[in-house]
């Protein structure tokens, strides 16, 4: 299980292939892996965004999303989790989150990656500024899944 923050731009694709690559114990023991990769929208609540921050508390925001993964792990026959998500600056079309699980089954890689990303994007510890025409503001409530 790996859960990593990350300041720099990412690719999702490419890190995916990097950390399964390295799960040469799980070979031939996963038959489904479900991903989820996020991005930055150009809007948001019907205005155009030009550029967002994504702030959190160091040691915190880590602790919240690895106890997500462990209930995941509880609720789902998983053999691996890998969540890699940005903080900092981010312009529309960067990728934000990659969420990917492992498992001898479709039915619980499914299950429980969308769990992780629901958890994530509802109780995470991030807090977003987006960048408008009018300036800056807050986003007090996440987009409906």
């Amino acid at each position: 299980m790996k859960i990593e923050l990350r300041a720099r731009p990412f690719d999702p694709l490419l890190e995916l292939g990097f950390y399964q690559a390295g799960l040469s114990e799980l070979q031939g023991r996963y038959g489904a892996t479900a991903i989820f990769i996020g991005t930055m929208r150009d809007g948001n609540d019907g205005e155009p965004v030009r550029g967002m921050t994504l702030e959190h508390y160091p040691g915190m925001t880590e602790r919240h999303l690895q106890r997500i993964v462990e209930t995941a792990h509880r609720e789902w026959p998983l053999l691996d989790a890998l969540v890699i998500h940005r903080v900092g600056e981010l312009r529309p079309n960067d990728p934000i989150v990659l969420v990917a699980v492992w498992s001898a089954h479709r039915a619980a890689a499914f299950a429980a990656c969308r769990f992780i990303m629901e958890e994530l994007k509802s109780k995470a510890p991030f807090w977003k500024r987006e960048d408008t025409a009018a300036g800056a503001r807050w986003v007090e409530h996440n987009t409906p899944g």
